[in-house]
């Protein structure tokens, strides 16, 4: 980190984590802080889905919940942003305090519960963007007490297919009481394709993800491999938060209920991912998530047969340069390793990855 980024960590830490997220989200409003500009390097350039991306980085979901600053993240040398998770009414979220971090593990717990503006802020904020430049994924949920939790994502599919580069259908945050139901084969059958079928009527037809859980077996994997290929969705994004518990170090507040994200969650994030590209084959996206800190972690990821990896919890421990450094150190790997593509690097460590116990 540099002295700036040292500066401005030790100042956010001194407030609870809520507060200090705030404060990130008001500063990149503000057009702070001003970062170096991103790397341009073509052999790190991604095509999938029809949608080439510069680089193959981004902001996860989670961050920037409500559409405020997709742009101001891709400045930041981010090759994507996605936004959200936003839910069709606007919704307070869980009681507070409802995240936690466990600074000696590089982590963060959370138990937000979607909470967001709701899909009429996000629209006039993603529609007065419309027409820039840069890659932005929207991520949908359902609220908490909706009657038709499927009905949620439709909404959902047809407010923003006009103003995403692709959609995200997060059936996997632990924080919803029975939304990781959904992933069970026969609800994700009918969700799957209700969604597409909204798709198909909607303004415009972005690619759709399906963001998955990291604490699934191996049955339930192949249960979703084998819907998202019947019902061609374009690709996965694996994983989300886990509500598993790996050997920690930040004493009581690692006992605190939620999803745990960060450095603890990249081996089980990486095996699950390795497997799902075994199930769904070559030609099926993968966007790889979970303790990605570091230009290393995100290269392990791409050996494990990620096409495009994202990041978010590691920004709270290494300031926003982190994107930029990453973006960076891919570049200077491919001249390395003198590599026409980063893409030839995808699968090369598959199946060391996928033969890992979960």
């Amino acid at each position: 980190m540099s002295l700036l980024d040292r500066v401005g960590q030790k100042l956010l830490f001194t407030f609870d984590p809520e507060t200090a997220h705030g404060m990130s989200i008001a500063a990149l409003r503000c057009g702070l802080p001003v970062a170096s500009q991103p790397i341009r390097n073509d052999r790190l350039k991604v095509s999938i889905c029809g949608i080439d991306f510069p680089n193959p980085l981004g902001m996860a979901a989670g961050y920037d919940k409500n559409a405020e600053v997709p742009d101001a993240l891709l400045g930041l040398g981010f090759g994507f942003a996605e936004v959200g998770t936003i839910t069709p009414l606007p919704q307070a979220g869980n009681p507070k305090p409802r995240i936690f971090r466990l600074t000696a593990d590089n982590a963060v717990i959370n138990r937000l519960g979607f909470n967001n503006e709701g899909h009429a802020a996000a629209e006039k904020r993603l529609a007065a963007r419309k027409g820039r430049s840069g890659i932005v994924g929207v991520n949908i949920g359902a609220n908490k007490d909706s009657a038709d939790r499927i009905g949620d994502y439709e909404r959902g599919v047809a407010r923003f297919a006009g103003y995403a580069t692709y959609l995200t259908v997060n059936i996997s945050s632990p924080n919803t009481p029975g939304l990781r139901n959904m992933q069970a084969r026969e609800q994700l059958d009918e969700l799957l394709s209700r969604v597409m079928a909204a798709r198909a009527t909607a303004s415009a037809q972005p690619p759709i993800f399906l963001k998955i859980a990291p604490d699934l077996v191996e049955a339930e994997l192949e249960d979703i491999a084998a819907e998202v290929t019947e019902k061609r969705i374009d690709g996965v994004i694996v994983s989300n938060t886990t509500i598993s518990r790996p050997p920690l170090r930040s004493g009581d507040v690692a006992r605190e209920t939620g999803g745990l994200s960060g450095k603890p969650l990249f081996e089980r994030s990486t095996i699950v991912l390795a497997r799902m590209r075994k199930l769904l084959g070559p030609d099926r996206a993968i966007i790889g998530v979970g303790g990605v800190d570091s230009t290393e972690t995100a290269l392990e990821k791409i050996r494990a047969g990620a096409d495009l990896v994202q990041l978010y919890t590691s920004m709270i421990y290494a300031g926003p340069a982190l994107p930029g450094r990453i973006v960076a150190g891919m570049a200077a790997f491919v001249d390395k390793e003198r590599l026409r593509s980063l893409r030839e690097l995808r699968d090369a460590g598959l199946d060391q990855w996928a033969s890992k116990p979960l």
